[in-house]
């Protein structure tokens, strides 16, 4: 629905019509009507998203603004805003599932070993290897187990008995910056901010919005 509303409001920019007050708006012709559903769409999908309290005149504006070429923000920062408002609202809804995640890693980051990154992902390394460390162009292979901070497993290869490859970006964001620090050989536990992991999305059935994760990543090796 959010790609929806957003696609509506690029789409409806796309249309030709003339910049003028909104309160001179006739429906003289069938691009007026057409214009004024496009409208009607707009605020249908902005009632069922239960956003309140906009300020019909500034999105007015804005059309008058967008069309002058006079807009105050450019198309993409306005999408961003759009997205950030969601990701707010839906953060809302998971606080209690935030607010556990940033107790948990308030409390970790003072356990002896555990090191805390500019990112705010945290690392303990169980085993130290001596091989080369991966780059972010490089496929690597590895053993892993995932855990929920309550200890419940939603992942493993060490219980398939058989490791996974995949290149270093290709992966969440704490994978990714830790793995680029890591010597083939390491063994290190993850312990990773939503917002390093799957942000505001669910991953199948354990994994909910907005949850810390802790990974025990061995990496075994760089493949060539």
């Amino acid at each position: 629905m959010k790609n929806l509303l957003i696609f509506i409001l690029i789409f409806t920019f796309s249309i030709n019509i003339k910049a003028q007050k909104v309160k001179d708006i006739k429906m003289k012709t069938e691009n007026d009507s057409l214009s004024y559903a496009f409208g009607i769409s707009i605020a249908d999908n902005l009632s069922k998203q239960k956003i309140k309290n906009l300020n019909p005149q500034a999105i007015g504006r804005a059309f008058q603004d967008f069309y002058k070429n006079e807009a105050k923000i450019n198309a993409d920062d306005a999408n961003k805003m759009i997205q950030d408002y969601f990701e707010n609202q839906e953060a809302q809804k998971h606080k209690e599932i935030i607010d556990i995640g940033n107790k948990f890693l308030s409390e970790n980051a003072k356990k002896e070993g555990v090191k805390v990154l500019e990112s705010g992902l945290q690392y303990k390394i169980l085993t130290e290897g001596t091989g080369a460390i991966p780059t972010s162009t490089d496929k690597v292979k590895v053993h892993y187990e995932g855990t929920l901070i309550d200890g419940t497993k939603f992942d493993s290869s060490y219980d398939r008995g058989n490791p996974t490859e995949f290149g270093v970006t290709q992966v969440i964001k704490g994978w990714t910056e830790a793995l680029q620090l890591m010597k083939e050989g390491s063994i290190w536990e993850l312990y990773i901010p939503y917002d390093l992991a799957y942000g505001s999305r669910q991953a199948g059935q354990e994994i909910k919005p907005f949850s810390t994760l802790i990974f025990k990543v061995e990496l075994i090796s760089i493949v060539k």
